[in-house]
């Protein structure tokens, strides 16, 4: 789907099951109480339904090098006609956490949900204390537009959270400044 230095991002497939089930299984905690992940088989199959619906698209962030699963990211409820929106959720594993790879994964995301898929927003609802989360929203360029009390069932429980976006313009306006950064270096 979409190719970086150190990640990429792909599609998951029934032959992702084991590697993308312990994945997950063994990051439980690390995730609890943030996201909710396919831990089981069944979980997966149903995971793997719902990537195959026109409103949701699935992508597995994978290490270039060994092609490894590090996590993913779920573009959900995307919406044509004028809104040309969609939610974003997304989860590292634990032993890949704290590396860069998912602020590797983002751009990729983004680049693809405003240039190939061509919508004009992409919203991320995170739990105020998921401060990793948050910086790793900020740092791609998402912006604070509010709060929503108890707007999520996580773990059982409804979770209060705040609602980040990023506008195309606005990520296209960061990107060409990125570049123009680098190009003088």
């Amino acid at each position: 789907m979409s190719d970086g230095a150190r990640v990429y991002l792909r599609p998951p497939t029934r032959a992702d099951q084991v590697e993308f089930v312990a994945l997950m299984r063994g990051s439980r905690s690390f995730h609890r109480p943030w996201a909710s992940a396919p831990t089981d088989p069944d979980r997966f199959a149903a995971y793997l339904a719902d990537a195959r619906r026109a409103d949701f698209e699935a992508m597995l962030v994978c290490r270039t090098n060994d092609g490894a699963i590090l996590g993913f990211f779920n573009r959900s409820h995307i919406t044509r006609g004028l809104l040309q929106s969609a939610y974003l959720g997304y989860a590292i594993g634990k032993p890949h956490a704290g590396q860069g790879y998912m602020r590797d994964g983002l751009e990729l995301v983004l680049r693809h949900a405003f240039l190939t898929l061509r919508l004009h927003r992409i919203e991320a609802n995170i739990q105020p204390e998921n401060h990793a989360s948050i910086a790793l929203a900020r740092g791609a360029g998402f912006q604070r537009e509010g709060f929503s009390p108890r707007y999520l069932k996580i773990g059982g429980r409804w979770r209060d959270h705040e609602r980040w976006a990023v506008l195309a313009d606005d990520w296209r306006r960061r990107s060409d400044g990125r570049r123009a950064m680098q190009a003088t270096r």
